[in-house]
Order: C-alpha cells, then structure tokens, then sequence
C-alpha cells in the first residue's frame, strides 16, 4: 500500500531494490547519531530487517511528483514504560535535507500507524543534541515527554529526547 501526503512525499513498502538506499545513508554525517557507519555485513542484516518489519513496516521516502527517493523512514514494536508502543526512525538524503520532507513523512507514517490500529502512542528517540531530529518531531506534531536514557544501538547509551504521539488525535 502507497501513503500519499499530497503536500510532497509519498511512502512506499521498503523493498528489495531499496539496499543502495542503506548504503547512501550509511555515512558518517549520516549515522553520527546512531552509533556511525555499519560493515557491510550490516548492512545486509539491517536490509533484511527492513524487508521484514513486522507488525509496522519500513518505507522509502520519495517525492510525490517525481518519485525520486529521498529517504527512508519506519515504524516498529518497541516494548517502553506504557506497555508495547510504535517506535519510528527516519533518514533523508543530505541533499533533501531542510525542506521538511522528513515531518511530511513522519505525519505520513503516524497515518500508517493509526491505520494497524495496534498501539495508541508512536514515539521518536533523537539524542537530546541531535537538533534537526528533535525539530522534525516538533514539527510533525509529537509531544516532548523529556529526556530519558536510550539504548541505541546495542551496548550504547545516550541521552535522548522522547517525543510521543497519541495516534488517538485527529483520527
């Protein structure tokens, strides 16, 4: 199933094909937040991953009129304080970056969410210092709960801002 947000972006199923996607954002400017650069070994784990999120799902982020892809993002099961919730992540291409495609796709991908029915909340965990992450929440409409020690990846701990949605709000 394809979401349209008529404004600019449209999401489209995480498919076998989207692997260069990985590998572009696979940067150090790209991953400074999450732990830097995968093997690519990796890599392919995190591809297969992707290819198989479920319940929620793994989208590449493209433009509505060109179909160019600009990014990724996501949602997945995450047990957190409240019980099981929807956790999302995104990534958009440097060269797209500040034109607020990524809050586009983050509403676009609560539209998802809401529509498995599954969780009332969807969170976001940028670092506290990740500024453009904490301003796409912001943006898209999340709530700022506070900031929390995070576990990401495996082993790494930091501090980071959890951002939540009540998937209940204008439905």
């Amino acid at each position: 199933m394809e979401t349209t947000d008529a404004r600019q972006v449209r999401l489209e199923p995480w498919a076998q094909r989207d692997f260069w996607l990985l590998r572009r954002t696979n940067s150090v400017k790209m991953t400074e937040y999450l732990g830097g650069p995968e093997t690519e070994e990796q890599l392919r784990a995190r591809h297969q991953r992707y290819l198989a999120v479920q319940p929620g799902g793994m989208y590449r982020i493209t433009l509505a009129r060109t179909g160019e892809a600009v990014g990724s993002i996501g949602f997945w099961e995450r047990e957190w304080r409240e019980g099981t919730v929807w956790e999302t992540g995104w990534g958009v291409l440097p060269e797209f970056q500040g034109r607020g495609l990524a809050a586009r796709a983050a509403r676009a991908v609560m539209d998802e969410a809401r529509a498995v029915g599954t969780h009332r909340y969807l969170h976001a965990f940028p670092r506290v210092d990740h500024q453009a992450s904490n301003a796409v929440c912001r943006k898209a409409g999340f709530d700022l709960l506070g900031p929390v020690g995070f576990e990401y990846p495996k082993g790494h701990w930091s501090q980071s801002n959890d951002w939540r949605i009540d998937l209940g709000r204008g439905a």
